[in-house]
């Protein structure tokens, strides 16, 4: 006979870095060392752009932004400046290997893998993500667990904190909280059955990174010696650590677990004022006077006559173009388009930091680093210092360069550098293994459980997953 597929639990960390996950927070992590020590290791290379959505996405369906048609959190809607969108598990235009498993009847189990909302039907369970609306009821499928998760998250399930304010205790309370309720849920529902696939997806490392990093990292430019808010980044670690590790003495050996993020965080370096920028390039012209610091743009009047080009803030700079036939008050001739994109992209390439030092800036068409481009793109993806500055949307100001996020305060930034830790087949031992990509994740869990991996898929097994 021959022997079954082994069962599979993705335990999903948002946002850790090699960094943070091997070396930082390694002394209040033990539970987690101790898996990792049985696992291949290693940095997983995320993809552009390296965001949570739509990361998670390409990770779990082995295909790239273009074909899911997803490219951030927000997307501007054909034939509109303004009218823009949130994606949800409904935009997603590729099959999720949950999807995929259901079919060939796997059970499944995913909770908080986004774009999650509203929680798609699949052969088990699904509960939604951290971009679930607040009061939203039907965010579990089948609906009939609603109560029951209710009370296994000790009365009320948080989808998500309120991470970019000033409050840092409140943030913090309720991050402990929220992930508390996370883990517990969990370990409800693995108990519930033998499942063939279960992941969790947990955003509370992503949210501390965010509101502490400045207080655990004496690199920070802006490093502040506090000693209540570097141990709570340490206490949360720990927490989490300690709950995952009540859920891992519930998991068999024979069970392969996958500890994935779908990027990396690193020091926010400061913002680059992109549509200020495009202001004084005579690309973007305002009408009447400068509006305040920190105006967004799509409250300032602004010469559509004279505008070729805007820009939205970020991760990445989304450069949108203002063309005639596709934009209400275009004014690109679609023939003179590729001119155009090589000129303002060598002059962005041209951008220099507050030290006179150039900030490497990445220019990425769309159309070029995907295999297709479907759904609502930007012209252009635009990239400052690997990442390490933002893109400031806003308007309004006196420099080019600012110290602090233009949407609130914020500590870090994502970078391409996520992790990966595997168990091994067969071996008490782990090794240390090479970078690999966080787009083949999808097909290796396939393969792994006996399932087809179509050839349409853009990610490939990893051998030594297997």
């Amino acid at each position: 006979m021959a022997p079954s597929a082994p069962r599979v639990v993705v335990i999903g960390l948002d946002s850790c870095s090699p960094w943070t996950l091997f070396e930082r927070f390694r002394p209040f992590t033990p539970r987690l060392n101790a898996l990792i020590a049985r696992s291949r290791r290693g940095t997983l290379r995320t993809v552009d752009p390296p965001i949570t959505v739509p990361a998670w996405a390409v990770m779990f369906s082995g295909m790239d932004p273009g074909s899911l048609g997803i490219y951030g959190f927000r997307h501007r809607r054909p034939g509109t400046y303004w009218d823009q969108y949130v994606p949800s598990s409904r935009t997603l235009l590729q099959p999720m290997v949950w999807d995929r498993l259901s079919r060939v009847g796997k059970r499944v189990c995913v909770i908080g893998m986004p774009p999650g909302y509203p929680p798609p039907t699949v052969n088990g369970v699904y509960v939604s993500d951290f971009l679930t609306p607040d009061g939203a009821q039907d965010f579990v499928s089948p609906a009939s667990l609603r109560d029951e998760l209710r009370k296994a998250a000790g009365g009320n399930y948080a989808f998500d904190v309120t991470f970019r304010a000033d409050d840092r205790d409140r943030v913090g309370r309720e991050l402990l909280e929220m992930t508390k309720g996370h883990l517990a849920v969990a370990r409800h529902l693995w108990k519930k059955e033998k499942w063939d696939f279960f992941a969790l997806h947990e955003i509370g490392p992503d949210r501390v990174h965010h509101t502490f990093w400045k207080y655990f990292d004496p690199s920070h430019p802006r490093y502040e010696e506090n000693r209540k808010f570097r141990e709570f980044a340490e206490e949360y670690y720990r927490r989490l650590d300690h709950d995952l590790g009540l859920w891992l003495d519930e998991i068999p050996d024979d069970v392969r677990v996958f500890v994935v993020s779908d990027h990396g965080s690193q020091a926010m370096q400061g913002g680059f004022a992109i549509n200020e920028w495009l202001i004084q390039k005579g690309y973007l012209t305002l009408k009447g006077g400068r509006p305040k610091a920190g105006t967004p743009l799509e409250q300032v009047p602004i010469d559509w006559s004279k505008t070729r080009a805007w820009g939205a803030g970020g991760y990445y700079a989304r450069i949108f173009y203002n063309v005639k036939g596709r934009e209400p008050e275009g004014v690109i001739p679609a023939a003179e388009l590729p001119a155009f994109q090589r000129r303002l992209s060598d002059e962005l390439k041209g951008i220099v930091g507050p030290n006179g030092r150039s900030l490497d800036v990445d220019v990425r068409v769309p159309k070029e680093i995907y295999r297709e481009v479907r759904g609502d793109s930007p012209d252009l993806m635009v990239y400052f210092a690997n990442a390490a500055w933002r893109s400031a949307g806003t308007v309004g100001y006196d420099s080019l360069y600012l110290a602090e996020n233009d949407t609130g305060p914020d500590d870090s930034v994502h970078s391409f550098d996520g992790v990966y830790a595997v168990t091994v087949p067969g071996s008490g031992q782990g090794a240390d293994g090479p970078p690999e990509r966080l787009i083949d994740i999808a097909p290796t869990i396939l393969k792994t459980l006996g399932a087809d991996v179509p050839a349409e898929l853009q990610g490939r097994p990893i051998p030594a997953f297997l």
